[in-house]
């Protein structure tokens, strides 16, 4: 599995450009004798082990970052400006060698696994679209895994209720009227106007929201076009990001947010136009564990891994996952689980989503094995899959 990690690694391809990476996983799922259907989603796949009913899912995401890693390992990414900075490339891994395991058992199955290796997590919703072609349908649950540098190395992670939070994204053009900066009086300053409606958005959380609610609006772009140090500029472009751990937040920071940035650079003889992004980059709705499914992935990991005491209550995060819509658009009873890869002797500390992030392959082995737990007891235990009522609790 390691020498498959490191190939993956070094050919990282960035959403819905997923080509060389899914032919590589084709290959290998050919190897295994596992057939398949391609595409799904563009550029994904879904492989089958087993026969009849129920049908349980396991999921991997496949695509990398526009990230240049600057990790010291010897299989570094080869394509500059490229990297699996969030660990894609041993969550595919994992996959694959859970597939292994199914396929030497496959006449034991109880019913069917669908493999999903799904392109475009990062940003491009490709979980969204998995969804809207189908392929979820007749699945009864589905299982995902994420590294997680925040965990020791050899922990699994996972509780029940929401794990991972709702994320958009917007930008904002704030309109004004340029000048010399030696007579301000002369213009309306956009940079005053985008300055406002940076610290005005602060209150939606500050002030709008209560505390034991989490919830977050981050501006990380502020851009004035690069003029000269004595050139008010006509036009500022503001970025930001907006999350919570409830649909209903989200829905209600997005009223708010709109009506404070248009008022804001009204009072400063602005105007302010705001590009929800929509299709660039979809809202990411929270991802929420089905309480059953967490309990029995817990009692899964302490089997698979002989030890209760690695098996521990996860925190929420505000990051976004489109693993997501699974239950959210497919209504799919679904459990996604962190896997601890923090291994302060071999490095493995960096955050997701950073140039030197790096992964402790011990987690591989763990991965498989719980990919393959996982599939293989929940055909045994539910044959019928789960009952209505804990469907409901989705």
């Amino acid at each position: 599995m390691v020498q498959i990690r490191r190939e993956l690694h070094q050919w990282p391809e960035l959403m819905y450009q997923e080509h060389n990476t899914s032919l590589f996983l084709r290959k290998t799922l050919d190897d295994l004798n596992i057939p398949y259907k391609f595409p799904a989603a563009k550029t994904g796949i879904v492989a089958t082990i087993g026969k009849g009913n129920p049908v349980v899912a396991l999921r991997t995401d496949i695509d990398a970052l526009p990230i240049h890693e600057e990790s010291d390992v010897p299989f570094r990414s080869r394509v500059d400006g490229k990297s699996h900075a969030c660990g894609h490339d041993s969550h595919m891994t994992m996959l694959l060698g859970g597939a292994k395991l199914l396929k030497k058992r496959e006449s034991e199955l109880k019913g069917t696994v669908k493999l999903i290796f799904q392109p475009a997590e990062e940003g491009g919703a490709g979980g969204e679209k998995m969804v809207k072609e189908g392929w979820l349908k007749g699945v009864k649950a589905i299982f995902g895994f994420h590294v997680w540098p925040a965990a020791p190395t050899g922990q699994v992670l996972t509780k029940a209720g929401t794990i991972m939070g709702a994320a958009a994204q917007f930008n904002v053009t704030v309109r004004g009227r340029g000048g010399h900066a030696a007579m301000p009086h002369t213009t309306i300053d956009p940079v005053v106007a985008g300055a406002a409606v940076v610290t005005a958005l602060q209150t939606v959380v500050a002030r709008e929201t209560d505390p034991l609610h989490s919830q977050v609006v981050s501006l990380t772009r502020f851009n004035t076009g690069g003029n000269a140090y004595n050139v008010i500029p006509d036009v500022v472009k503001l970025g930001a990001t907006y999350r919570s751990l409830t649909h209903q937040g989200m829905v209600n920071m997005k009223s708010r947010l709109g009506e404070i940035i248009a008022s804001t650079a009204k009072a400063h003889g602005c105007s302010a136009e705001i590009d929800w992004m929509e299709e660039a980059h979809p809202y990411y709705p929270p991802t929420i564990n089905n309480p059953d499914l967490a309990a029995f992935v817990k009692g899964v990991g302490a089997r698979v891994l002989g030890d209760d005491g690695r098996i521990q209550e996860a925190v929420p995060t505000l990051a976004g996952e489109d693993f997501s819509f699974y239950s959210h658009a497919a209504h799919v009873p679904s459990c996604f689980t962190f896997l601890g890869i923090r291994n302060e002797k071999l490095g493995t500390v960096h955050g997701l989503h950073t140039p030197k992030f790096k992964v402790d392959e011990s987690v591989l082995r763990t991965g498989a094995a719980m990919h393959a737990a996982l599939a293989t007891e929940f055909l045994a235990t539910y044959p019928s899959g789960l009952s209505e009522s804990s469907k409901d609790e989705l």
